[in-house]
Formats: C-alpha cells, structure tokens, sequence
C-alpha cells in the first residue's frame, strides 16, 4: 500500500514540475532582459553619453552658413553708389512637395511664378534634396509664405544679399554689376571683387524635422563682410555729366555716347558716363551693348582733338610762335598722291589761328617740318598706345604704330588724328597735360587719400608751350573759333573740336562721323578737363562743335558752381572797366 501510495504522489507530481520550471525560466528571461536594458541605459547616461549625443547630433545638429554681405561702393564724398540689402531666397525639399501637388498652385500664387514653371522645376529636381524656387525675395514676402496658419510642409527659406544700384543707368557702365550669388560681373565689381566679396561665417544649430533653425548652438566662424571701396568718382558730376550726354545723343539720334572728367590736380576721375545704358537693378535689361563701358573698351582715331599737341610741339621746338603765319592756300595740300583738305581756305593765318580754325592744311605743314619720331614720342609720352591703369577690365589701349612705319601722308594724319586710336580714358589724360602746365598725372578711380607722390608725376611738355596752347584753345571756344557751344559763363574755357570719318568695311564712310569735343575749365589755371564723343549723329549736324561742345557747356555750368570754384571772367571785371589778365604767348 505504501509503495502504491509513492507512486500514486509521484504520478500526480510529474506534471507540474515542467510546468513550473517553463514559467520561472520565462520570467527568468524576462526579468534579465530589463535588468539588461536598465543596466544599458545607465551605462550610456552615466558612462558613456557621448554615444546618444552623437547620434542626436546625426540627427537634428547641422553645421550652417552664415552669408556676408558684399562691401559698399562709395562716391567721393560717402554717397552710396551699391549696396547689398538682405533678401530670403525660398528653397523646397523635391520629395515632400511631391506629396503636396494639390497645394502647387496655392504655392505658386505665393512665389508669384506660373504653375507651369513651379511644376517644372520640382519635376526636374525628382530625387534631390534641395531646389531653389525664387530666388531673393523680400523678407517679409518669404515669412509670410513660411508662417502661414496651414503652412505648405517642405518649404524653407535661405537669407542672402541682394545687390541694389540707387543710381541706376547713371552708374551701371562704370559700376557693372553682381549675378544672383552675389558675385561681380562686370565693371569695378568685376575687378575689385576679391576686396568687394564677403567671406562667409559658419555656425552649429539645431533644427526641426522640416529644416527650421529652432536653437543656435554656438558661433564657429564670424563672417567677415566684403570691404568697403571708396571711388573718385563724385555722384553729383556724375549724374550731371550722364544727364547731358544723353539729351545729346537723343537730340541728334546719335548711336551711342562717351564722356569723361578728369581732377587736373590730382588725375581722379570725378565721371565717366555712357549711353545708351541699363538699369542694373532689372536683370532684364542686362544685355551687352547696354553694359559695355566705352569709354575704356571703344577706341576711336581722335581726329582735331589732337591738334593743339602737335603745335606744342612745334612751339617747344623753337621754330614756331603762336603769331607764326602759315600758308594754307588754297585749302589742300599735296602729300605725295594724297591730298590733305581744309573745310574752307583760311589762305595765311598765324599758329594760333590754325587751332581756333582747326586747319588740318596748317597742321601738317607745321608736323612735316618737324621729325616723325619726335611726335611720335610726345604721343607716347602723355599716354596714348598704352592703358590707363585704372583698374577697369576690358581696357583697349588703342593703336599708335612707331613711327618708321609711317610715310609722309602718315606723319600728317597723325598730327591731326588720323592714322591711331584712342580711348576716351586716354583723351581726357593726355587733357590733363595741356592743363597742368605740361606735367603727366596718373589717372585713377580710386579716391586719392594722400597727395600724389612726386614719383608718380612726370613732365612731358614744357609749361611754357602748355600755357601758349592753353591760350590758343580759349580762343577756339570764341565766336572765331569752333567750340563756341562749349563756352560756360563766368569762366574762361579752353578747348578743341574734332570730327571725324567712321570707318566702315576697311574705308572711310562719307557720311558717318564721330563727333568730338575736349578742353578745361576754368582756363586761367584749370581744375577740370572734360571729353566728350558723340557716335554717329543722324540729324543733320555732325561737326563737333555743334554735337559735342553743347554737353561741355551744359555740364561744366552747374559742375563749376557745385564745386564753388572760383569764376575767371566775371562780368562784373568788365563793368568795373578790368579785363582778364592775359595768358602767356597769347596772340596779339
């Protein structure tokens, strides 16, 4: 009975010794599990917390950019001529607003862009990260498309700078301009970009899951805005100078315009002024003939404009007076097979007489009787044949040939402006000789901080001979003389006309001309030297005179008053029973 009963008990026991041992093995294993995890979790927020750090920084801490705006450009006198304004460019995330094409229009209506392009550009950036939408907008557009109360899920804005002209087409050939990342183009943006172009910053953030900066971490790189360039330029001359160049060449239907004013004192360029021209601030009317400086960039034969060097040097030679009578009957002269013209026969005239009337007949006899290499050598001594150094891109430095490539017919054309080409640049240099008392001053269009070094200046005409051709070119802006429409009142003006062929298909055209002026203000001891080019006027007056000297006189008028300079020929002085003092070597 005993060993049934044993039996009977172990019989009853052996199922539930399994069951048991499954259930504490169970709990077993889950009990060590959490314990493992607790133990886990300690270990990495006591021990090792670098790990989840790091792996939350994988996830929501970026390294962005911090954009720095470009430097100023300033006139002469702290008036802004660029400036960079900040703007927010919106971005999106392709495969987001892939999700999103129910809300495309009302996107596309926000951005201000047709559906069509919207749809366009996400289609075309299918698996990317990142596309541009619109591009500089201002910020408080961009915000109101980013905080809206039903905001479009994938859209994020970037801030940059925008570059703004207030001057407009006054400025845009000199200025040029930057593209839309804020990189220069043309103009002195191009060549001073290294010193204009910001460096941009770097900072650690951290942002949501739709790419929003919630928290600024820290600082890594300040960025370093582009530096300020200050130019020589002053607006007022400027503006003034642009206004007038333009009513000429609308006036006669011209096809295009240049002009430049140069500081006889210090060789800054206070305006350099074109036509026609575009408004930078509208990338639509970024197109090349409008952007192209000519003053720098077109090269033209000079014609008359160069005669008062050839008689410089003719006086300087000791050969020539001013009251040195010349034949030029009967208005041609003979040289070889070529035949040099006069407008009219001016029969015999004195030197003086030669530039107010502008004989190229009286030109060339006093040229041919001087060596070829000796005007030659004045011509590359006040700077023609080579370039300015201003600093512009683009710079064509003319032609001069040496002069043992020129034959006879050659050495007279080149004392009248024929046979090489300059700048406008160059011109206005070359001016600023005849009215410094002979001495070469380099120009630049960066304002000078500091007087010229004297190393910097160089004489190439005696003052003697700079001062009898001052004389002579006041008395060709009289009613004798062809610059009369170059006259300001007030002032005693010193200039000379040009006219001169277009070359067309290798030949000189019988009907298209250049049409010129250049001189300085005021005469008696000149501040200013201005030159002007009128390209192909089309209605009806085409001399020099009649184009260009009326924009000398316009402009000079207000300049020489906003600068306060001083008048030289005073009505008053008349009234008063005085007259000016006369220059040196002036014709009696």
């Amino acid at each position: 009975m005993a060993s049934g009963h044993v039996g009977k008990f172990a019989r009853q026991m052996r199922p539930l010794f399994p069951v048991v041992t499954r259930q504490g093995l169970v709990l077993g294993l889950v009990f060590a599990a959490a314990g493992g995890m607790v133990a886990r979790a300690a270990y990495l927020q006591l021990v090792h917390n670098d790990f989840l750090q790091g792996q939350g920084n994988e996830r929501f801490v970026r390294v962005v950019e911090v954009p720095a705006h470009r430097g100023m450009i300033l006139d002469r006198n702290g008036e802004p001529l660029a400036v960079s304004s900040p703007v927010d460019s919106i971005w999106g995330h392709p495969e987001t607003l892939a999700q999103q094409r129910d809300r495309w229009p009302d996107l596309a209506r926000l951005l201000g862009l047709p559906v069509s392009e919207l749809e366009k550009k996400l289609t075309e950036s299918e698996g990317r990260q990142f596309v541009y939408l619109r591009r500089h907008m201002m910020p408080s557009a961009a915000q109101q498309i980013l905080h809206r109360n039903d905001p479009i899920p994938g859209i994020y804005a970037k801030r940059e700078y925008r570059r703004y002209y207030p001057d407009a087409e006054v400025t845009s050939h000199l200025l040029g301009f930057s593209d839309i990342d804020d990189a220069g183009q043309e103009g002195l943006e191009k060549a001073f970009d290294s010193q204009l172009r910001g460096i941009p910053g770097s900072k650690r953030v951290i942002q949501d899951r739709r790419g929003q900066v919630v928290e600024d971490v820290e600082n890594i790189k300040a960025p370093q805005p582009g530096k300020t360039l200050v130019l020589s330029i002053d607006r007022r001359l400027q503006y003034l100078a642009y206004r007038a160049l333009k009513t000429a060449v609308l006036e006669n239907r011209a096809s295009a315009g240049s002009a430049v004013i140069a500081d006889v004192q210090t060789g800054e360029i206070l305006a350099m002024v074109d036509q026609p021209a575009g408004n930078p601030n509208n990338r639509a009317e970024l197109r090349g003939e409008l952007l192209r400086n000519r003053a720098v960039t077109d090269v033209y034969e000079p014609g008359s404009t160069m005669k008062p060097f050839t008689v410089a040097l003719a006086l300087e030679s000791g050969k020539w007076a001013p009251s040195t009578l010349v034949n030029t009957a009967p208005g041609t002269l003979k040289v070889g097979r070529f035949t040099v013209r006069d407008v009219h026969n001016y029969k015999t005239i004195d030197v003086t007489r030669v530039i107010s009337k502008s004989s190229n007949v009286g030109t060339s006899k006093i040229a041919l009787s001087m060596p070829a290499e000796r005007l030659w050598q004045l011509y590359k001594n006040i700077g023609l044949g080579s370039p300015t150094g201003i600093g512009l891109l683009g710079e064509q430095s003319g032609v001069l040939h040496h002069f043992s490539r020129w034959s006879a017919i050659g050495h007279a054309n080149h004392s009248f402006g024929y046979g090489f080409s300059v700048n406008m640049a160059q011109l206005a240099q070359a001016y600023t000789v005849l009215a410094a008392e002979g001495i070469r001053r380099p120009l630049t269009l960066i304002k000078r901080d500091q007087p010229l070094d004297p190393s910097e200046e160089r004489r190439v005409l005696s003052s003697r001979a700079a001062r009898q051709v001052r004389a002579m070119l006041e008395e060709a802006v009289t009613k004798s003389g062809t610059g009369i429409k170059a006259s300001v009142p007030g002032y005693r003006v010193a200039g000379k006309t040009g006219t001169v062929h277009k070359i067309v298909n290798g030949r000189y055209a019988s009907n298209r001309y250049f049409s010129l002026f250049a001189g300085m203000v005021p005469a008696s001891n000149p501040r200013l030297a201005m030159v002007i080019i009128i390209d192909e006027p089309k209605s009806g007056a085409y001399y020099g005179g009649a184009v260009a000297a009326p924009v000398f006189g316009k402009t000079m008028g207000r300049v020489l008053r906003i600068l306060n300079i001083t008048p030289d020929d005073m009505p008053s002085m008349k009234i008063a029973g005085t007259t000016s003092a006369p220059l040196l070597g002036a014709a009696p």
